[in-house]
C-alpha cells in the first residue's frame, strides 16, 4: 500500500515495475550509454591523414606545413611579417596552376564590434584573390578565411587553419583534373581580427563578388574540438541538404539561432550582409589560446584540421556539382546530428511537432489519471517543484565557477575557458545531476514516478512551444524527447514490465542522442563563465530521463520498518555517487589545471605617453589585477576618454610610467581648405613617425561634422567618443606616407583634433620589468600596446 494513498496499490504509482528491477536498470543504463557513446563520437574530428594520403584528398599533415609558414610569427594587418604570408600565398597559389591577384584597396569595417569609440574603422587591406572556373557554372562558390593574426598572436589556428585548409583543398581540386560546374573562388582576406575590413573589402569592391553566391568561411576560436557549422545564411534548407553530404556532419540549428543572438561577427558578417547565401564552421574548443602567443602550430589538434578540410572539400565538390539557381530560396531547416548522418526536416514542422508533443504528455497524463497511477493534484504539485532543479542546478553550476575563480584568480583573465576545462565541465553535469536526483529522491515516494515523469515530460514540451516561437531551431532539443518519452511512456503503461522498459528506455534514447552531443558542443561555446547553461541542458535532459532514473531506485511505496529504512538508504545512493563525482571531478580539474610556461596565467598591459604634457601611464584592463600587473596599476577601473578617445568608455587601471622621451607622437598637417557656404572642408594628412599598427583622430565634441573621408572612402560622421570628444576614426594598417582624411565642418573656427597611434613595443618601455615564467600575455587586441596621443588645433 502506498503510504500516502489509502487503498491504492503502490505499483500504481509507477510508469513500471520490473520484476528484476536490478536487472532492468542495469540493462537500460548499459543501453543508454551505449547510445552516449556513439553520439558523443559522432561529434569527434576524424584522424588527421598523412602527407601520403591520395592526392585527391585532404591531408591535415600536408595542410599543416602551410600553418608553419603562415603562423611563423605574429602577422597583424600593414606589418613586415603579413606582407610575407601574402607573398607565400601567392606563390602558393601559383605553384597549382592558378592565377591569383591583389586587391589591394582601403575598406571600412565590416562588422559593428570593430568600430572605434567615436566612429568607423577602416585598413588597408591586401587580399589574395583567386578563380578556379568550372565548366558551366550557376552560380560562385566562395572559400573564405583571413589570413592576418592578432598582433600577439602567430594565430595558428586563428585562422592559419583556415586558410591552410583552403590552400590544401584547392590543391586536391586542381590535382585531379576534374573540373567542377561552378566556379570557386578563393579569397583569402587581410585586416579581419582589425575590423573585418578584407572581407569589406572584397564583397564591396571586388568584381567577382558582384553576383553573390555560396560562402564557406572557415574560422577557429581554439585549438581542439570539432569543426562545427554553427552559422547560415537564411532560408538556409537547401544548403543544410548539401551540408548532410559531407563526410563528418557536425552542426546544429540550435547553433544557428543563438548565434544570431550573440553580438559576434566574423568574415562571414560582410557577406550575409550583402546578400551572399553559405556557412561558417569553425573549431572552438581549447579557447584559451585564442588571441594570445600560446596560439602556435604546435597547440592545434590536427585533427580538428582534418575535420575542417574533410568537410570544406567534400561541401565544394557537392556545392559545385549542383545547379544553384534558387539554392536560398525556401525557409530555415532543423537539423542536427546523429551517429552517422545529419537528421534533417523543414522549418514548417516546428511548431507542429511542439503541439504535437504537448498533446502526447496531456494523453500521458490522462491515462495515468484513468489508471489510478497518479492524480491532478499530484501532477500539478509535480509541475510546480520541477522548477527547483531547473533554477538550482544552474545556480550551482555558477557558484562553482565562482569559486573556482576565487581559488584561481587567474583564471579571471582568460577569454572564455581554462586551459584544461574537461574536468570541470563534468563537474558541471555531475553537480546538475546530483541536483536532479537528490530532487527525485525526496519526492518519489510522496509524489510518484509517473507524476514526476509527466511533469519533467511537460516542462520539456512546454519550453519546446516557447522556441517553436522564439527559436525555431532549437525547438528540437526539448520537443523531440518529450514527445519520445511521452510515447514511449504511454506504451509503458499498456504493456509488460520488460516491454515497457524497453520503451521508456528506447525514449531515454532519443534524448541521449539528441541532447548530450549538445551540451558537450555549447560548453566550449559558452565556456565556464556561462556553466550554468550547460547545467540548464543536463537538467532537460535528466528530466527527459527520469523514467529511467525511476529504475535504479527502489520501487516506491509499500515498505515499513527497516525496509524502508534500507529503501531510502538506496535511493540516497545515486545522488551520493553524483555528488562524489562532482566533487572529484572540481579536485582533478584543480590538480591538473595548473599554470606554468606553456600554459600561462594571461595578464594585460599598455603603455599610454600624453605628448603634449610628456607624462606617462601604465594601463590595464584586468577586472582584478594579477600580482605581475598590480605593480603598474592601481586604484578602481575609470574611463580615460579626455586623454584617449579612441578607448570610449571602456573601464581601465592605471599607474603612473615613466615618459619615454625618444617616443614620436602622429603628424597631423592641413594640406588645404575649402568654404561652402557655412560649411569648411579640411584636406588633413595623419602621418604616424614609427611603424603603427593603427592611428586614431578624434575631433572636439563642439566641432560639428558634416562628412567625412579616409583614405579615399566615406565614413558616416556619427558617434561620439565622449568626454570632450565627438567624431572619431580609426585607421588599421596606415601606409608609410599617412592617411589622407577631408573632414567637413559647420563654421569658420579652429578645429581641434586628438590623434593617436599605436605600436605593439611595451617591453621596450623603461621601467618595463619582464614577465616571470608562468605569466603571459592576454589575447586582447590592446595587450601590449604604446600608444602616443597629440592634440592640434588647426
Amino acid at each position: 500500500m502506498h503510504p500516502t494513498e489509502p487503498g491504492r496499490p503502490a505499483r500504481d504509482f509507477a510508469l513500471t515495475r520490473p520484476a528484476r528491477r536490478g536487472i532492468a536498470a542495469a540493462a537500460a543504463l548499459a543501453v543508454l550509454a551505449l547510445a552516449g557513446f556513439f553520439a558523443v563520437g559522432a561529434i569527434r574530428p576524424p584522424a588527421a591523414r598523412q602527407a601520403s594520403a591520395p592526392a585527391g584528398d585532404f591531408s591535415a599533415e600536408r595542410a599543416f606545413q602551410q600553418v608553419r609558414t603562415i603562423a611563423a610569427t605574429p602577422h597583424p594587418a600593414g606589418s613586415a611579417a603579413n606582407q610575407r604570408v601574402h607573398d607565400h600565398l601567392i606563390e602558393t597559389l601559383r605553384g597549382l596552376g592558378l592565377t591569383p591577384r591583389t586587391q589591394d584597396t582601403v575598406s571600412v569595417q565590416g562588422g559593428t564590434l570593430s568600430s572605434s569609440a567615436g566612429g568607423t574603422g577602416l585598413a588597408r587591406v591586401r587580399n589574395v584573390v583567386t578563380l578556379i572556373p568550372g565548366t558551366g557554372s550557376t552560380g560562385r562558390i566562395f572559400l573564405v578565411a583571413h589570413y592576418d593574426s592578432a598582433q600577439v598572436s602567430p594565430g595558428g589556428n586563428d585562422d592559419a587553419a583556415g586558410t591552410a585548409a583552403i590552400l590544401e583543398t584547392a590543391r586536391a581540386l586542381t590535382s585531379t583534373g576534374v573540373k567542377l560546374r561552378n566556379d570557386v573562388v578563393l579569397v583569402l582576406t587581410d585586416a579581419e581580427e582589425a575590423c573585418l575590413c578584407g572581407a569589406k573589402a572584397f564583397v564591396d569592391q571586388d568584381p567577382l563578388a558582384r553576383d553573390g553566391g555560396v560562402v564557406l568561411n572557415l574560422e577557429a576560436r581554439g585549438s581542439d574540438g570539432p569543426a562545427i557549422m554553427f552559422e547560415t545564411s537564411a532560408g538556409n534548407g537547401r544548403l543544410i541538404e548539401a551540408y548532410g553530404q559531407v563526410p563528418y556532419p557536425v552542426g546544429t540549428s540550435f547553433a544557428v539561432e543563438i548565434y544570431r543572438l550573440l553580438p559576434n561577427d566574423t568574415d562571414f558578417t560582410p557577406f550575409l550582409a550583402d546578400g551572399f547565401l553559405g556557412m561558417n564552421s569553425a573549431y572552438i574548443d581549447g579557447a584559451a589560446v585564442y588571441h594570445a602567443p600560446t596560439d602556435t602550430p604546435e597547440s592545434m589538434n590536427r585533427d580538428s584540421l582534418q575535420h575542417h578540410g574533410d568537410n570544406l572539400l567534400a561541401a565544394v565538390r557537392e556545392l559545385g556539382g549542383r545547379d544553384l539557381t534558387g539554392i536560398g530560396e525556401g525557409g530555415d531547416a532543423t537539423y542536427f546530428p546523429v551517429p552517422g548522418l545529419l537528421v534533417r526536416y523543414p522549418g514548417a514542422l516546428v511548431a507542429p511537432l511542439a503541439a504535437l508533443a504537448l498533446i502526447a504528455v496531456a494523453a500521458l497524463a490522462f491515462a495515468l489519471r484513468r489508471q489510478g497511477r497518479a492524480t491532478g493534484r499530484r501532477m500539478a504539485a509535480a509541475a510546480g517543484l520541477t522548477l527547483i532543479p531547473i533554477v538550482v542546478a544552474p545556480a550551482l553550476a555558477q557558484g562553482l565557477w565562482a569559486l573556482l575563480t576565487v581559488i584561481r584568480p587567474e583564471y579571471g583573465g582568460l577569454p572564455i575557458d581554462p586551459y584544461r576545462p574537461l574536468w570541470y565541465r563534468l563537474a558541471v553535469i555531475a553537480l546538475a545531476t546530483c541536483t536532479v536526483l537528490a530532487w527525485y529522491a525526496l519526492l518519489r515516494r510522496r509524489i510518484g514516478p509517473a507524476a514526476l515523469a509527466v511533469a519533467g515530460f511537460g516542462w520539456l514540451a512546454v519550453l519546446g512551444l516557447v522556441l517553436a516561437a522564439v527559436t525555431p531551431g532549437g525547438a528540437y532539443l526539448v520537443t523531440l524527447p518529450a514527445l519520445a518519452g511521452a510515447l514511449a511512456a504511454l506504451l509503458a503503461i499498456h504493456v509488460r514490465p520488460p516491454a515497457a522498459v524497453a520503451a521508456i528506455t528506447a525514449g531515454g534514447v532519443v534524448a541521449v542522442v539528441i541532447l548530450l552531443p549538445t551540451v558537450l558542443m555549447l560548453a566550449p561555446a559558452l565556456g565556464m563563465p556561462m556553466a550554468g547553461v550547460g547545467a540548464f541542458l543536463t537538467v532537460l535532459l535528466a528530466l527527459a530521463l527520469l523514467p529511467v532514473a525511476d529504475l535504479i531506485h527502489p520501487a516506491a511505496g509499500g515498505a515499513r520498518g527497516l525496509a524502508a529504512l534500507r529503501a531510502r538508504r538506496l535511493g540516497a545512493a545515486p545522488t551520493a555517487l553524483a555528488l562524489v563525482a562532482a566533487l572529484a571531478c572540481t579536485a582533478t580539474g584543480l590538480a591538473v589545471d595548473r599554470f606554468d610556461a606553456e600554459h600561462p596565467s594571461l595578464t594585460h598591459l599598455m603603455y599610454a605617453l600624453d605628448a603634449d604634457t610628456a607624462t606617462a601611464r601604465w594601463l590595464s584592463e584586468e577586472a582584478e589585477p594579477q600580482d605581475w600587473t598590480a605593480q603598474y596599476v592601481t586604484g578602481d577601473a575609470a574611463p580615460v576618454t579626455a586623454s584617449l578617445p579612441a578607448f570610449g568608455a571602456e573601464k581601465l587601471r592605471t599607474g603612473p610610467a615613466p615618459a619615454w622621451p625618444d617616443l614620436p607622437a602622429p603628424q597631423l598637417t592641413l594640406a588645404g581648405q575649402t568654404a561652402a557656404g557655412p560649411d569648411r572642408t579640411l584636406r588633413l594628412l595623419l602621418r604616424p613617425q614609427r611603424a603603427a599598427r593603427f592611428v586614431t583622430l578624434h575631433v572636439a565634441a563642439q566641432t560639428s561634422v558634416t562628412a567625412a573621408t579616409a583614405g579615399g572612402q566615406a565614413i558616416a560622421p556619427t558617434g561620439a567618443a565622449g568626454d570632450g570628444w565627438g567624431f572619431g576614426l580609426v585607421f588599421h594598417a596606415p601606409p608609410v606616407e599617412g592617411v589622407e582624411i577631408t573632414l567637413t565642418v559647420r563654421g569658420t573656427a579652429p578645429v581641434t583634433f586628438r590623434v593617436m597611434d599605436a605600436t605593439d613595443d611595451v617591453a621596450a618601455v623603461p621601467g618595463f620589468r619582464p614577465r616571470p615564467p608562468g605569466v603571459g600575455v592576454q589575447g586582447s587586441h590592446s595587450s601590449e600596446m604604446v600608444a602616443v596621443a597629440k592634440t592640434y588645433t588647426l
